[in-house]
């Protein structure tokens, strides 16, 4: 499971220094993919191919279904961690999700989030004003705390 938070940067090349506790669970080779909310998923191996599977099964006579299918293998790349941690960032990626320089990484259960340091900080501003009701409903979920 990952979790935590850790603040990097993308160097002038597009390559990204991945934190030694996430690049143990992550393996060298991984998938990174246009995420939600403006950020970039990263996932292990394991975890990609069982995602993989469920977007497989889903209909495409469905609309929904197949622009879903599209955002996620579209803009997927497989990235390899060199001998420094890093990781080359495809430019795609980084325009989807806003990357320059700094960036904050993000432990999310099944897989990394990679925000840019200003969306990441936008995102957790309007996060605090509507944490409460958000967990109010996960009552109804059976997440109670």
């Amino acid at each position: 499971m990952f979790m935590g938070e850790y603040n990097h940067t993308v160097d002038t090349k597009g390559r990204l220094i991945i934190p030694s506790r996430f690049r143990e669970a992550l393996g060298d080779v991984f998938v990174v993919t246009k995420g939600l909310d403006g950020c970039l998923f990263v996932y292990d191996p394991t975890e990609w191919n069982a995602f993989e599977e469920r977007l497989k099964a889903m209909p495409i006579s469905k609309k929904d279904n197949r622009m879903f299918v599209r955002h996620f293998l579209a803009g997927a790349a497989e990235v390899e961690v060199d001998k420094q941690g890093r990781v080359l960032l495809p430019v795609k990626l980084r325009e989807f999700a806003g990357i320059t320089k700094d960036v904050v990484l993000v432990g999310a259960a099944g897989h990394i989030e990679i925000w840019s340091q200003e969306r990441w900080t936008v995102m957790e501003e309007n996060e605090a004003e509507s944490m409460e009701d958000i967990a109010e409903r996960m009552d109804d979920l059976g997440l109670s705390f």
